[in-house]
């Protein structure tokens, strides 16, 4: 039987964060927090969306996938992480590491995508919030971005995210290995799985990455021109009381997409090195665990809206219904 075979049919052995007994058990309370954090937050920032007449409006309908973008997202990773602080080896089944790799980048480029919808969102609400047809009509934002089309909107950023990394992670799946399975990682990082091959890699990684920029690319160059134009409307305006009340808009989704992608940037496109590779562990715990439990907290410390529901449903106040 060949290496190949061989390795194909054993569980793979996932190193993990730690190795110190007692430092595993302290990043087990931590994260564990954190991933309780995270879930808690974020559903009841959809169950909030989605309950409330007042929150019915095209941002929280985006929210509310983002909101359930982050909670797959982390649960593809932190689980099985939280899992291997208590045993003294995570061992993960090949078709299982696949699963999870094709799983974190089938959600990661959704939630790229759907930040750049949110993001042209927030171009049409602040810079055009009135629209004219051809018989010179005005129809308001909420007309042109109704229910229907932020379905619509939401499920292409799922579909798009769907069919990004299907095409690699079959490919990458075949090459054969000719090491031992043992990653030193906390999940199926693509890197770290490539490494296991013995085969020459290039087309592979190159591969991966135009599939890779045909979804991230559009999406960021998107939602970087959106928020050119919207900080370009705001500086337009003529009342300090205007600008404000625009700003923060906007102000949450800003910090969301600051977090995202800046995590992913110095994540994927600092220079590769021996000595660099020691911080790919922490910066994906970030990305991974971190800011999906950031993100119900921004959206709901920074945002009135939700803070003024918030507070009627803690008070016991009446809502529209």
């Amino acid at each position: 039987m060949g290496p190949d075979n061989l390795t194909k049919n054993q569980d793979f052995i996932l190193i993990g964060l730690s190795s110190d007994p007692k430092t595993k058990i302290a990043l087990f309370v931590l994260f564990s927090l954190v991933y309780t954090t995270s879930i808690t937050g974020n559903m009841i920032l959809i169950i909030t969306t989605q309950l409330v007449k007042e929150l019915h409006t095209p941002m929280y309908r985006f929210i509310c996938n983002l909101s359930l973008l982050d909670i797959t997202f982390t649960s593809v990773t932190v689980p099985k992480m939280l899992i291997g602080l208590l045993l003294d080896h995570n061992y993960i089944s090949y078709v299982g590491c696949f699963a999870q790799l094709y799983f974190f980048h089938f959600l990661g480029s959704s939630e790229c995508f759907l930040l750049s919808i949110m993001g042209y969102d927030r171009y049409v609400a602040i810079c055009h919030p009135l629209h004219y047809v051809a018989i010179c009509k005005p129809l308001h934002y909420t007309t042109l971005m109704n229910k229907k089309v932020c379905l619509l909107l939401a499920a292409t950023s799922w579909a798009v995210g769907f069919l990004d990394p299907l095409a690699h992670t079959v490919v990458i799946s075949q090459l054969p290995l000719c090491k031992p399975g043992i990653l030193d990682h906390f999940y199926c990082d693509l890197s770290v799985v490539l490494n296991l091959s013995c085969v020459d890699k290039f087309f592979i990684e190159i591969m991966t990455y135009v599939v890779g920029s045909v979804v991230a690319l559009p999406a960021f160059l998107l939602t970087l021109t959106s928020y050119i134009f919207i900080i370009s409307s705001i500086f337009k305006i003529s009342s300090s009381a205007g600008r404000h009340k625009a700003f923060s808009t906007c102000a949450s989704h800003l910090t969301v997409v600051i977090l995202f992608y800046g995590s992913v940037l110095i994540m994927h496109m600092r220079p590769s090195s021996q000595n660099l590779r020691a911080q790919d562990k922490p910066l994906s715990v970030l990305y991974t665990a971190i800011i999906p439990m950031l993100n119900p907290l921004i959206y709901s410390l920074r945002n009135k809206d939700v803070k003024k529901v918030l507070l009627k449903l803690t008070t016991g106040k009446r809502l529209s219904k």
